[in-house]
C-alpha cells in the first residue's frame, strides 16, 4: 500500500514540474499547494474561487512571499514535516492566526518540527516576526512559561509581501529582533535552526 501511495504521490509531483523539472504553484494539485515553494523561492498559496456555478473552488497560486532561506525552494513539503509542525494542506492563504492556536504552536516549537522542518519553520518565523514576535524567543518562552507568551501576538491575520529592504535573498532587513521585557534569552540557545 505505501509503494502505491509513494507512485501516485510521485506521479502528481511530477505532474506539477515543469520540462526542467521547476516547480509551478499554479500546476500543483490543490492538495499540495499549501507549504510548497516554486522553483523561483515564492511561496504557494491554495486559494479560493466562486466558478461561475456560485460554488467556491480552490486552486493553486504563486504567492509574492518569498523564502528567506536561500536554500528552500522547488520544493513540495513532505507528510512527516507537515505531521510534526501541525501544519495543514488544506490552509487557504498565508496568514499567522496559526500562531494563535496553542495546540500550533507546541507542534511548531518542538524540537521534531524545529530542527527538522526549515521551511514551515522559515515560514512562520517571519509571520512571526511580522507580528513583532522573534519565534526562537518565543518557542522557547513558551516551553519555559507555557501560554503566557501567547499574548505577545495579535494576529493581523494576512502576510503580506517582503518590502523594498531586503538583502536580496528574500530575507527582510531590521534592526533586530525585540523580546518582551520578561523574556530573557541567550542567543545562541535560541537561534534560528538554519
Amino acid at each position: 500500500m505505501e509503494l502505491v501511495i509513494f507512485i501516485v504521490f510521485s506521479l502528481l509531483v511530477h505532474g506539477a514540474l515543469g520540462n526542467d523539472g521547476e516547480i509551478v504553484c499554479e500546476d500543483l494539485p490543490v492538495g499540495m499547494c499549501a507549504y510548497s515553494v516554486a522553483s523561483s523561492g515564492n511561496r504557494c498559496s491554495l486559494e479560493t474561487y466562486e466558478s461561475s456555478k456560485r460554488t467556491t473552488g480552490y486552486q493553486c497560486k504563486t504567492s509574492e512571499v518569498l523564502v528567506t532561506n536561500i536554500g528552500i525552494a522547488n520544493l513540495v513539503e513532505s507528510d512527516e514535516c507537515i505531521s510534526a509542525c501541525g501544519a495543514d494542506r488544506n490552509s487557504v492563504g498565508i496568514s499567522s492566526d496559526s500562531l494563535l492556536e496553542s495546540t500550533f504552536t507546541s507542534k511548531l516549537c518542538s524540537q521534531q518540527c524545529y530542527q527538522n522542518c526549515p521551511n514551515i519553520v522559515d515560514l512562520y518565523y517571519n509571520l512571526a516576526l511580522g507580528e513583532g514576535v522573534y519565534l526562537p524567543a518565543f518557542c522557547k518562552g513558551r516551553n519555559l512559561n507555557g501560554r503566557r507568551e501567547m499574548s505577545q501576538i495579535q494576529s493581523s491575520g494576512v502576510a503580506g509581501a517582503p518590502s523594498a529592504a531586503s538583502d536580496g535573498y528574500g530575507r527582510q532587513l531590521s534592526e533586530g529582533p525585540t523580546a518582551s521585557a520578561a523574556l530573557t534569552f541567550d542567543d545562541s540557545e535560541a537561534a534560528a535552526p538554519w
